[in-house]
This record gives C-alpha cells, structure tokens and sequence, in this order.
C-alpha cells in the first residue's frame, strides 16, 4: 500500500508548480524522473511478484481439484467392493479438498484481479514516466534558455552603462577641451580697434598725471 501511494503521488504530480516553488528547478525535475524509475522498477517487482503467487494458487487449486478428484474415484472403488466404511471415509477427504480447491479458487481470482490492477498502475506509471522526461528536458531546456537570456540580458545593461559611462566621459573632456580652446582664443585674439582707442586714451592718461606729478614737484 505505502508503495501504490508514493506511485500514486508521482502519477498526480504537477510539474509547473512544482517548479514554481523550487529554488533549483533542473535539480528537482532530475530527482522526480528518478525517483519514478525507481518506483518503476519496484512496481514491476511487485507485478512479478503478484503474478507469481496467481499463478502459485491456481496450481494449488489444481492440486486439490485433482486430490479431490482421485478420493472421488477411491470412494466409487469401495463402494463398488461394498467398503462402504472406506467409502465414507473417501467421501470425507473429497469434501475436504473440494473445499481447498474452492477456496484457492477464490485466492487465485483476487490475487488475479490484484495483479491486473498492478499491471494498469505500471502502464499507467511508463506513461507518466515518458512524460515527465519528456517535458523535464523540455522545462529544462527552458530554463537553461531563461537563465542565458539573462545573463545575455545583464551583459546588456552593463555594457549599455559603460558605454553611457564612456559617452559621457568623452562628452565631458570634449566641453573641457572646447573651454580651454574658447579661452585660449580670446587670449590670443588680435586687439579690436575698440581695444586699440582705450590702450591710447589709458596711455595719455598716465603721460598727463606724470607731467603733473613732475609740476608740482618742481613748485615744491
């Protein structure tokens, strides 16, 4: 019984939702698949063996119909010598393994129906065993594309931020570059006519204020 309930549980497995909550989802597929061969191979043990004993009761059916049979045949014998005591006793030992053979009849009717139950449990678990392999290569499979994908995905997105990174460094020394050139310019640009007037009116401005500086020095 206890081995017809863990066949039992296999058969009714869900394999997506045991996925959904497992931490290593190829781990546990692979643990299923075996653990149903080795259900398998004990329920085809047990298959072997129920057929063994179907086949062990009707032959001790057969026996005692026979044994029956030939105390049947004693029985008639004495009778027909007049024994009739032998006979009675005869007679007893006929009903004695009428009585065995019918109830390894009986016995051998069970244990038939019982070895044909396991028969359609282990078809029943070959067919569920061939599925889950398949599909457990095929969620495998999946899964090993699930975890390249983002691991494809990942490389992606960082190599997306270093380029992002590596733009904007580029951008950055590209506007430090073009401000130093900016400033470089203005230095080294050629006074404006503008430039030119105010250099002569500071310059007149300096002679004036150096002439009155040397007047008053003179008065004093």
């Amino acid at each position: 019984m206890a081995l017809l309930e863990r066949v039992s549980t296999l058969l009714r497995a869900n394999l997506n939702e045991l996925i959904e909550k497992a931490e290593n989802p190829e781990l546990l597929l692979k643990q299923l698949v075996l653990d149903m061969e080795n259900q398998l191979l004990q329920v085809k043990t047990q298959v072997a063996i129920a057929i063994a004993d179907q086949h062990l009761l009707e032959k001790k059916r057969a026996e005692h119909a026979a044994a029956a049979a030939e105390w049947r045949r004693k029985a008639e014998l004495a009778v027909a010598k007049g024994l009739d005591d032998m006979a009675r006793g005869a007679l007893e030992r006929t009903l004695s393994f009428d009585r065995l053979a019918v109830s390894f009849e009986a016995q051998a009717e069970d244990q038939r129906l019982e070895a044909d139950s396991m028969r359609q449990t282990l078809r029943k678990l070959e067919q569920k065993l061939a599925e889950t392999r398949a599909q457990a290569e095929m969620l495998m499979a999946e899964h090993r594309r699930a975890k390249v994908l983002g691991r494809a995905t990942q490389a992606r997105q960082h190599a997306g931020e270093m380029q992002d990174q590596t733009i904007g460094r580029v951008k950055d020394r590209v506007r430090q570059s073009a401000a130093q050139s900016a400033a470089v310019s203005e230095v080294l640009a050629p006074e404006s006519l503008e430039d030119r007037f105010r250099t002569m009116e500071e310059s007149e401005q300096v002679e004036m204020l150096l002439t009155q500086l040397k007047e008053r020095a003179a008065q004093g």
